[in-house]
């Protein structure tokens, strides 16, 4: 923009227009701008909360070290509007809230921390601890950067955070979830039940006639609203990346070769995996008395077989130690040989007895394995230059005016022009249209205008991605003709689950008097099926709509319900729920869970009144300036 301004300057014409241009500025400061500033100063209170307020630099730090961490997870760019529309601006200014109120409750209430305290807590943190689980100057200081702050100004915002904690503690400190409410729990997660059923396809709904034109005229009359065509937008796309401009084939075997020598003992090792089994014990005795029996002779499958385990009671499945979330666990495991043995493991969810089935030991990919990839990742960061080069070429050409096709045609490039798409990604005809980065690109084009100069998208691999909106089609109303073929095809497909639906009432009805599913799928001439050890949470390859249907009948009921493939209907044939065992660690971990829940909710409640009871002021013309609304 400024070496146009520069261009535009160097005739005597330019001059006197950029002259008179600058006047009108200089007026308009003198005339309204620099008054205001003397006149009154603009204030930076985002919020207040009691007598603390939280500013807007707070604010907009917060929001762009969230929107960092939203970005680095989901590997795309985020706009402001993009974090306003996923509700992170709200989520943050929520956050700073009631961090004020319990920071004031705090100072009320005289607790206080010692620097001693907090250094100890910043050291004992797991996320400031390198490998050895030694504190990590480096990761410390690598946490600075990221949060913004210096030592002294972390320091101070970890006494806030830990004195806040202190608060929250005091709160729910012993608080656990009822028993009753555990043992509901329990036993709703692990009643089973099994039926015979059978399936009524969509032939068994007979011949459908054709409907008259009235009634698919009534038909469409009433469902108008289903068939409204969504807003449509036609744009170009210009896409320059280094995947694009890479030249694999021009990058030498020798280079391929030095890579891989230089990364071979990084990049290219698969890790040792092994097949574990464990057993997880209610107590420390019991596991003692497991651990001497296995050590006088007896063997791991004897224990499972005398505490009547399961193998899905079992297995912890093929894993690298690295993938294992019981760090205990996984040092005894992977210390183990194959077909080892360990000795009681104080794990995560109680004393545990590990024995290792299978070993896949670490090895390493050979070069002829990775060498495409190799190529194509040094062909793309040669490539990285030549994108930032086409980047400012295709720049400066949109600053001196052009539209994208002629900047694109500038540096050797063509535009894709897309015809019509909506904002899910369908074209008219409701297929998927293949765009770059689609979700990233469908928001910034949706969020645009016919005219607009927007800034590039960044890619996910270091590229460039231009979109250039040409018009707008609004959502409309279609008319009958536009899609008569749908509506009949759905008016039909209504009939078909119609008639399916008074059959299989017809069916419930005669189960529920006495006749068994394999009488009724013979006299249909269709197919008598079971299916055993259905739970609430699916199983036996039933629709999730089946399984509804079965456990929202009496135990000894009929009922039916739609799936993809016409209609089930069934008999329940048989109901158990198991006793629970409160030392059963999916048991204990739905108490952890419902424990959590509820912990949490009441610190929300707490913080809810505290909020009430100091009184909070937004200042939303503040807040919208801090957003970049």
């Amino acid at each position: 923009m400024l070496d146009g301004m520069r261009k535009a300057t160097q005739g005597l014409i330019g001059r006197l227009i950029m002259t008179v241009v600058l006047g009108l500025i200089i007026v308009s400061f003198v005339v309204w701008g620099i008054g205001d500033m003397f006149r009154e100063s603009v204030s930076d209170k985002v919020a207040e909360v009691g007598g603390a307020v939280i500013t807007s630099q707070q604010f907009q730090r917060e929001l762009q070290n969230l929107m960092y961490q939203v970005q680095t997870r989901s590997k795309t760019g985020l706009t402001n509007a993009q974090a306003h529309a996923l509700g992170l601006d709200s989520e943050v200014l929520q956050r700073l809230i009631a961090e004020a109120a319990l920071d004031q409750r705090a100072a009320s209430l005289g607790l206080a921390i010692s620097d001693d305290a907090i250094a100890a807590a910043v050291r004992a943190d797991p996320n400031l601890q390198d490998a050895s689980g030694e504190f990590s100057r480096a990761r410390f200081d690598a946490a600075l950067r990221d949060s913004g702050l210096s030592e002294r100004g972390f320091f101070a915002s970890q006494s806030k955070a830990y004195l806040r904690q202190q608060i929250e503690l005091a709160l729910v400190e012993g608080l656990s979830a009822p028993k009753s409410l555990v043992d509901a729990l329990a036993r709703v997660d692990a009643q089973t039940r099994a039926i015979d059923y059978l399936v009524l396809p969509p032939s068994a709904a007979g011949d459908v006639p054709a409907p008259a034109t009235d009634a698919l005229k009534s038909y469409f009359e009433d469902r108008k609203a289903s068939y409204r065509a969504p807003e449509y937008r036609g744009f170009a796309i210009l896409l320059a990346s280094s995947a694009g401009l890479a030249k694999p084939a021009e990058v030498s075997d020798e280079d391929a070769k030095a890579l891989y020598d230089k990364a071979r003992d990084t990049r290219f090792i698969v890790p040792e995996k092994r097949k574990l089994q464990q057993i997880v014990f209610a107590n420390d005795a019991e596991a003692a008395e497991a651990e001497s029996k296995i050590k006088g002779g007896a063997a791991f499958d004897e224990i499972v077989k005398a505490r009547a385990l399961k193998p899905a009671d079992i297995d912890l499945g093929e894993t690298t130690k690295a993938g294992m979330f019981d760090h205990a666990i996984a040092e005894a495991a992977f210390a183990l040989p194959e077909g080892g043995v360990s000795d009681v493991v104080k794990g995560q969810f109680g004393p545990a007895i590990v024995r290792v089935v299978a070993v896949t030991p670490a090895s390493v990919q050979s070069f002829a394995e990775v060498e495409d990839a190799l190529k194509k990742e040094i062909a793309a960061d040669r490539a990285a230059g030549d994108v930032q080069t086409l980047h400012d070429k295709i720049e400066d050409a949109r600053v001196a005016g052009k539209s994208l096709t002629e900047a694109a045609k500038d540096v050797g490039l063509e535009t894709r022009a897309i015809a019509a798409v909506d904002a899910q990604g369908l074209d008219p005809a409701g297929a998927a249209v293949d765009l770059p980065e689609k979700a990233l690109l469908l928001r910034a084009v949706f969020a645009s205008d016919v005219g607009v100069d927007d800034a590039a998208l960044q890619t996910k691999d270091r590229g460039y991605l231009w979109f250039e909106v040409a018009k707008v089609d609004p959502a409309r109303e279609r008319t009958f003709e536009e899609v008569k073929d749908a509506v009949e095809k759905q008016w039909r497909a209504d009939e078909v689950a119609r008639l399916l639906g008074a059959k299989a009432l017809d069916m419930v009805k005669q189960l529920d008097a006495g006749a068994t599913v394999a009488s009724l799928a013979q006299s249909a001439g269709l197919e008598s099926k079971s299916a055993a050890d259905i739970r609430r949470r699916g199983g036996a390859g039933l629709a999730e709509s089946v399984v509804g249907a079965v456990f929202a009948s009496p135990p000894n009921g009929a009922g039916s319900a739609a799936t993809p493939d016409g209609r089930v209907v069934f008999k329940i044939a048989a109901d158990a729920t198991p006793p629970t065992d409160a030392n059963d660690p999916a048991i204990k971990r739905t108490a952890a869970r419902l424990a959590e829940a509820l912990q949490s909710s009441l610190v929300t409640q707490y913080v809810t009144a505290l909020e009430r009871e100091l009184g909070v002021t937004i200042h939303d013309n503040v807040l919208q300036a801090a957003e970049g609304g």
